[in-house]
């Protein structure tokens, strides 16, 4: 292998290392994500499983809690499809890297592209995801008012 050629692509190796940096960022986000969603299904299965043995009153507050749930599920569902998006971008890119450098083709404008695309996506998922906190912390304050404000001892 002649000189250049190993420069070169140790040159493709290190541009395609700050993407990889990238897609673990991703990954890491999207774990997160995923457990959330465990979280919110795990909570609606046992509200639903309780919800025909609850009082009327019971099942009127049980509703209203299914409806942040769903709506929290919605939030982390659009999060985790745009990660997924992102990741799948940085993947692209990667290979896109690697594509160029093999048959010497200038892929930059496509390369860049990707990055732009991959940015754009988890810019996305991270607002969704903030969006989904922002309903999580407004049904915290939604129950504990109203059990502070409940007449009951």
């Amino acid at each position: 292998m002649p000189e250049n050629a190993l420069s070169d692509i140790t040159h493709t190796i290190q541009l395609a290392v700050a993407p990889v940096f990238l897609l673990t960022a991703v990954s890491t986000t999207l774990t997160v994500l995923t457990n959330r969603l465990a979280r919110i299904i795990d909570r609606a299965r046992s509200l639903e499983n309780a919800f025909p043995h609850a009082a009327l009153d019971d099942q009127r507050r049980m509703r209203g809690e299914l409806d942040h749930l769903s709506e929290r599920a919605r939030l982390i569902h659009i999060a985790l499809t745009t990660g997924v998006g992102a990741a799948l971008s940085v993947c692209l890119l990667i290979t896109f890297a690697f594509l160029g450098y093999l048959t010497q083709t200038n892929l930059g404008q496509p390369v860049a592209v990707l990055f732009i695309l991959a940015m754009g996506l988890l810019m996305a998922s991270l607002v969704s995801f903030l969006r989904e906190i922002f309903v999580s912390v407004q049904s915290l304050r939604f129950g504990l008012n109203a059990v502070l404000s409940d007449p009951k001892p």
